[in-house]
């Protein structure tokens, strides 16, 4: 009496205590750095502000705003996250009492033959019934509970998702714009620099024809001029498709783009402040993966509990009659109640082998989790080596830009001296021209390194876009269990 006594008090202690067969989830140990690598001494707590707001230029903001309102990806990932929320609730609905209804209506003909060689006679009949009926599934081994807690994970995975989606939305939208203007740059560059060489032709053409220069400079001449014409055309054409591909980010058709400060006006934002190990809770596809994890090592407790049996409470009430208008009023009423134990004796290893399936999806999880770890540290130090190493670059770009700019001037002195040849100015203006053009792309790039750095660490910054966004995103909730 006493061993089932406490047989009867364990088993009700695990019932209230909401006992779940599987394992509860733990984070796994990372290898977490102490300190990024190729983090500059020069530093602020920017990691949680609108930093594109740093350029100091108001068309990108704008255009920044437009896209987090109108962008067809947020959405969608918005509507992923509906219905995530929708999977939750209906795999939540498994704790409470399930109700239904129904209703019968039924008419019968009876024939009964009395006697031999004697016509039968028949006897028609009507029948209604409406029958309420309930069933409760008691969780008693938290299958329901590893699935609802699988659900939630996979709620919140979705919603990191699409923040995901929101962090690269802002990242996309700012480098396209540097692009466009660097390409902006670069046009009015060629341009520049063909007016300058028409110029020149056309002064030996003149010469030429008064017998000053040879054909052959007039040749020199005109082949800078069709090397400067003919990188015109691939410019506007990258430029259009710079605008559409910002176009479709900001939910538009394609179209022109509003222009702002050139690529040299801008300010150049502050590296944010930063700790590794932040990066575990900020960057939102490192979120995402571990929630995923989390969802996958609910499924195990969920597989496991099928090996116990279910234990359900059924129950019915509701009324028969032959008449339609009695059948509420009528004393013959139906009712029943009753508890069922269903539990597994043989599948061939049905169970089993969704138990091992659960085991493998967490074990693929997890090593999903390490990777996404793993990558996002390596794109932090890569975004942090990029913006180091593009700023150096600028500075010798710039200095290779000056250093042929003074060279052009004197070869042309030179030339108009009579001490060198037309060659050598045609060397120096075919170093000098490239060299302009690499110096517009170059300072897109040091802006574009930012950019990724404040991509590659995630941080609040993303939820203030996430505010500036059409849809409403859903809450994070804890699930209260009954």
């Amino acid at each position: 009496m006493t061993r089932a006594r406490s047989a009867a008090v364990a088993l009700l202690a695990c019932l209230l205590a909401s006992c779940a067969v599987g394992p509860d989830y733990r984070r796994p140990e990372v290898a977490v750095p102490a300190a990024y690598e190729y983090l500059p001494k020069a530093t602020a707590d920017t990691i949680n502000s609108e930093w594109w707001k740093q350029f100091g230029d108001l068309v990108l903001d704008g255009l920044i705003a437009e896209a987090l309102a109108h962008n067809l990806n947020i959405k969608q990932a918005a509507a992923n996250v509906q219905q995530a929320a929708a999977l939750l609730t209906e795999t939540q609905s498994q704790f409470y009492p399930q109700i239904v209804y129904d209703a019968q209506s039924a008419r019968q003909q009876f024939s009964t033959d009395l006697l031999p060689n004697r016509p039968s006679t028949s006897r028609t009949q009507s029948s209604y019934q409406v029958i309420a009926s309930a069933s409760w599934e008691i969780d008693l081994w938290g299958r329901i509970r590893r699935q609802t807690e699988s659900a939630q994970a996979n709620l919140l995975a979705t919603e990191e998702a699409r923040r995901g989606v929101i962090l690269t939305l802002v990242g996309q939208v700012a480098n396209n714009y540097l692009t466009l203007r660097a390409l902006d740059e670069q046009l009015a560059v060629a341009q520049k620099t063909l007016v300058t060489y028409n110029e020149s032709l056309k002064l030996f053409e003149l010469q030429f024809k008064y017998g000053v220069v040879s054909q052959m400079n007039v040749a020199q001449a005109k082949s800078q001029s069709q090397t400067a014409a003919a990188q015109i055309p691939a410019i506007e054409q990258q430029i259009v498709q710079t605008e559409n591909a910002l176009s479709v980010l900001l939910g538009r058709n394609p179209g022109r783009i509003a222009r702002g400060k050139a690529v040299k006006d801008l300010t150049f934002p502050s590296t944010p402040a930063e700790l590794p190990s932040l990066l575990l809770e900020r960057r939102p596809d490192v979120v995402q993966a571990e929630q995923q994890l989390i969802a996958a090592n609910a499924q195990i407790g969920a597989a496991k509990a099928l090996y116990f049996p279910t234990i359900s409470l059924t129950g019915t009430y509701g009324g028969v009659s032959a008449d339609l208008s009695d059948l509420l009023k009528n004393p013959n009423r139906v009712w029943s109640y009753g508890g069922g134990l269903l539990g597994p004796i043989f599948s061939g290893g049905a169970i089993t082998g969704q138990v091992r399936q659960a085991e493998a999806g967490q074990q693929a999880a997890l090593y999903g989790y390490e990777k996404t770890v793993q990558g996002a540290f390596a794109d932090v130090e890569n975004a942090l080596i990029a913006q180091q190493k593009s700023r150096e670059k600028l500075e010798a770009q710039q200095g290779l830009v000056d250093a042929l700019s003074e060279y052009t001037r004197l070869a042309r002195l030179q030339y108009n001296g009579g001490y060198v040849p037309y060659s050598t100015v045609l060397q120096a203006e075919q170093q000098l021209f490239p060299a302009e053009l690499t110096l517009a792309q170059v300072r897109a790039e040091v802006f574009g390194a930012v950019v990724s750095v404040y991509q590659s660490l995630g941080g609040g910054w993303v939820t203030l876009a996430d505010g500036m966004t059409a849809s409403t995103p859903v809450a994070r909730r804890v699930v209260h269990q009954p």
